[in-house]
């Protein structure tokens, strides 16, 4: 059996068409008609990619992915959804989702992003790294940031920013680089965005005076440790 795919939508028809389809292409298909449901599928079965609708009774898909992103900082999620607003997308997107697919779509295309999506995870899905940043220890899996006892929960984009940061101290990551990690495009309008998140880094980071986040005017973002 190929890839588990955690299918979760509240119309039972679509249901069953898109696992029937999902299974002739060798994959593991389970289901849920709720976000609640689905999430206690996840805990107890796991999945390689969640695909979800996002308006369902009891636990819409939003907050069902932001519960999974806790649990797993990299299985793929994967959004179904009528709603096309860019806040929407934006929502979805801060929550840790991969991609979006706007209802009504083409079978075809579900297998394809879900095939781009399973190659990317299976890429990255051994990052278990921690890094020592300074005084602090941040655990990518948890997405956490620890300072002796205190351990504070960072969201998907700031753990994807300073990823990034941290793997390269030293040296400038371009701000464009940054911008597609988190929203798959560079676009002028997301450059506010980005600097209020480095922002809320820098706020994060300020019990060790030896690091600085410095903002190369121009160019993008640089994490330094002094010695």
């Amino acid at each position: 059996m190929g890839n588990k795919i955690l299918f979760v939508e509240d119309e039972e028809d679509l249901t069953l068409i898109v696992a029937d389809t999902l299974r002739e292409q060798g994959y593991d298909v389970i289901t849920a008609t709720n976000g609640l449901e689905g999430l206690e599928q996840f805990k107890s079965e796991g999945a390689d990619i969640v695909v979800a609708d996002v308006m369902m009774p009891k636990m819409d898909g939003f907050s069902m992915g932001k519960q999974i992103r806790k649990l797993s900082s990299t299985v793929p999620l994967l959004f179904l959804t009528a709603k096309s607003t860019i806040e929407d997308v934006e929502q979805g997107f801060e929550i840790g989702a991969n991609d979006y697919l706007k209802k009504p779509f083409e079978l075809r295309e579900l297998i394809v992003r879900i095939k781009a999506l399973l190659r990317r995870y299976n890429t990255n899905k051994l990052d278990d790294t921690k890094y020592t940043i300074g005084q602090y220890l941040f655990n990518i899996t948890t997405q956490t940031l620890s300072f002796g006892d205190h351990s504070t929960e960072l969201s998907h984009f700031e753990s994807k920013i300073l990823k990034l940061l941290a793997t390269n101290i030293g040296r400038t990551v371009d701000a464009s680089v940054l911008m597609i990690a988190i929203w798959q495009r560079d676009e002028p309008s997301n450059r506010n965005s980005l600097h209020g998140y480095i922002h809320k880094l820098r706020r994060i980071l300020r019990h060790d005076p030896s690091i600085s986040i410095i903002n190369q005017r121009g160019f993008g973002y640089m994490l330094t440790v002094k010695q």
